[in-house]
């Protein structure tokens, strides 16, 4: 009986190092993983930066559709006798100059107020600059309003 008690751990032991013995299959396994890992990791990080440049177009759009609603929604309060003709939006390489993400915004709308009252109302909530956010008058009633920003995921696909 103590024959037996103390042959076993040592044959257990023995039996690591042998073939088909308990450290060589531990081995095999672990050699196993990390091959289907590296086998499998290009897949991995293409899905991630698919996914990722996804999650980003769809952020800049909803961003674009947020600053006309802003946009709207500012007009329609500081302007009494507004009628919007029309709405448009644009995510993108709007200037079609390197490789950035611009979100533009455009309302052209009639009012009876002049050119000056509309700048100076609107300049409560923009920066009237002439180049990325200005208002320009169409005819004697009707105006645009522009607004350009960068988006926020400037360097997705949409800017290629």
């Amino acid at each position: 009986m103590a024959d037996g008690l103390f042959c076993a751990p040592f044959l257990l032991f023995f039996n690591m190092f042998n073939e088909g013995g308990f450290l060589e299959k531990m081995v095999r396994k672990w050699i196993k993983r990390f091959g289907l890992t590296i086998l499998f990791l290009p897949v991995i990080l293409i899905i991630a930066v698919v996914a990722f440049e996804w999650f980003g177009m769809r952020m800049n759009h909803k961003a674009t559709d947020r600053q006309t609603k802003n946009m709207q929604t500012n007009l329609v309060n500081e302007i009494s006798d507004i009628e919007i003709l029309h709405v448009y939006s644009e995510t993108g390489n709007i200037s079609g100059t390197g490789n950035h993400v611009e979100c533009l915004s455009v309302i052209t709308f009639a009012t009876e107020m002049t050119e000056t009252e509309i700048r100076d109302r609107m300049s409560e909530y923009y920066t009237l600059d002439g180049w990325e956010c200005y208002i320009n008058k169409i005819d004697d009633h009707s105006f645009s309003f522009y607004q350009s920003t960068s988006a926020p995921f400037p360097n997705n696909l949409e800017g290629h």
